[in-house]
């Protein structure tokens, strides 16, 4: 299970927000809402991400709607992670 917790602290610590990113919740929208999460900081988050968690996503796995949500890019971490216990 991905905490949201996890997440918001590698969102957090890629981007110098001036969104309290912390403070966020699943519902709460990413990409477009917040001003420093452009497509170079989506490269670093990624980055964060993948050595967090132990995961690798592939170019074409990645898109806006993952990016859409906190919970969508939860969601899809965690579908990463399960695929990764099975595989």
């Amino acid at each position: 299970m991905v905490a949201i917790d996890q997440v918001l602290d590698v969102l957090a610590d890629s981007l110098d927000s001036s969104v309290s990113v912390r403070e966020m919740d699943e519902d709460a929208r990413l990409f477009g809402a917040v001003p420093e999460l452009d497509s170079m900081a989506i490269v670093g988050v990624i980055t964060s991400i993948e050595e967090k968690f132990g995961i690798r996503f592939e170019d074409d796995e990645l898109d806006a709607e993952i990016f859409e949500t906190v919970g969508s890019l939860i969601k899809q971490i965690a579908a990463k992670l399960e695929d990764k216990t099975v595989n």
